[in-house]
């Protein structure tokens, strides 16, 4: 296809993937699913698992290889905006009240699970094909240990938007716990690749950079758009040259963390959190949001799960294996977060609240293994193993978390987190 034909092509994707998420969307609303998880559900019915199946023709036709040029980068970016945008909306103050509580459950979510990962990871290279032969023990364990230490950090953010938790203590604390997870399984994957390929200066730009940014975002971005104020707004109104620039800073973060082998989606969050609040933010995502959760990030989700095959899990072995990886994903991540919230104070129902969202790992997930597979670090059993894993810790967490910790719950945790917050303004 001409690039002219290519784009044409992609407005007849767009519109059969917004249709189908829209009427699988109404289906898992009726079961207490948020959007997300129908947009990541969509995926894999329009992929190769039941869509390609059932009419592979149709299927090649429709999402040929060479619209994947189109298709991806548009994804990506609708990604990056709506993290953006997450980064806007996350209430950092709340985090400098509950600091402790975060660095607990940060240490937490990537200490136990990661422990359990690598010792799943020594098994099943002592004693099964689950990796490929050209694996070593070391990368076996690190890649399992990453891929269970990661939190899907879009995904947790689009759970914490739909259950209404920006700002509260539940949310904040889980986004923010896992964003420091999430760069942590890159930094590990990076070690992972590094020793497969024989090249260390990747690993090392990809920690290294990674140390470097948020220093960066923080002493020198944040100051610098707070002293830009001025220029951003007039009559009080973000003006389009404003919009424009903060747009391109959120791009250049991005491009930045994914430059460096960390994903997109940090430098992106990083960004929106340096904005000043106020009347930015205020503009920012009333004129972003709406558009980039309806139109754009279905895209990422869709693209993705047309990547997941699950026909892969053709023995009854597999899913004793499978049962195995889950297990381990739950307890080092949900109940490692909670019982790390409630050794910092924090209410039992806040506590099994982060927990739940912390347990969250979806497409972040399939990223990470979909490269463990292009590498050749894990055989195809193993990456259909992970994907149900990634699949069933999502699906869970909104009925989990209503069943653990109830809306009312999340309202109160929201008043109680503002007058903390209040108090300690009056008080300075």
């Amino acid at each position: 296809m001409s690039n002219t034909q290519l784009a044409i092509h992609f407005l007849l994707q767009l519109a059969v993937i917004l249709l189908a998420c829209r009427v699988v969307g109404k289906v898992a609303a009726k079961l207490g699913q948020p959007q997300v998880v129908a947009e990541m559900i969509t995926g894999v019915l329009l992929g190769p698992s039941l869509f390609g199946l059932c009419w592979p023709s149709a299927h090649a036709w429709l999402f040929p290889a060479e619209s994947q040029r189109v298709l991806y980068p548009i994804a990506q970016a609708g990604l990056a905006l709506y993290m953006f945008i997450v980064g806007l909306e996350f209430r950092g103050d709340i985090v400098r009240q509950r600091l402790r509580s975060m660095a607990a459950v940060s240490a937490a979510g990537m200490l136990a699970p990661f422990a359990l990962g690598a010792a799943l990871g020594w098994v099943f290279i002592q004693h099964t094909s689950l990796f490929t032969s050209q694996t070593g023990a070391v990368e076996g364990m690190l890649f399992l240990g990453a891929a269970l230490c990661i939190s899907a950090f879009p995904m947790m953010a689009r759970v914490i938007d739909h259950r209404h938790l920006n700002s509260t203590t539940v949310g904040a604390v889980s986004l923010s716990a896992g964003a420091i997870n999430d760069a942590a399984a890159w930094c590990l994957l990076a070690v992972v690749l590094a020793r497969r390929e024989g090249d260390w200066n990747r690993a090392l730009l990809t920690i290294g950079g990674g140390l470097l940014i948020v220093p960066l975002v923080l002493k020198f971005l944040r100051p610098l758009l707070h002293r830009c104020q001025g220029w951003f707004v007039r009559n009080d109104a973000l003006t389009p040259g404003g919009m424009l620039v903060l747009i391109a800073l959120m791009a250049a973060g991005a491009w930045f963390t994914g430059l460096i082998g960390l994903h997109l989606v940090l430098g992106a969050f990083l960004v929106g959190a340096a904005v000043p609040r106020g009347v930015i933010v205020r503009d920012l995502v009333s004129r972003l949001k709406p558009l980039t959760v309806a139109l754009l990030l279905p895209l990422f989700f869709t693209y993705s799960g047309m990547h997941t095959k699950m026909g892969l899990l053709n023995s009854a072995w597999l899913w004793q294996m499978c049962l195995a990886v889950l297990a381990a994903a739950i307890v080092g991540k949900g109940v490692a977060c909670w019982l790390a919230a409630r050794a910092t104070g924090l209410s039992n129902r806040e506590a099994l609240g982060i927990g739940t969202l912390m347990n969250v790992r979806g497409l972040m997930e399939l990223i990470i293994i979909n490269i463990g597979l292009e590498k050749g670090i894990i055989s195809p059993g193993l990456f259909a193993i992970l994907v149900v894993m990634a699949i069933v810790t999502t699906v869970m967490a909104c009925p989990v978390f209503d069943r653990l910790v109830g809306a009312g719950e999340s309202n109160q945790s929201s008043v109680v987190s503002n007058q903390i917050i209040e108090s300690t303004r009056h008080s300075h």
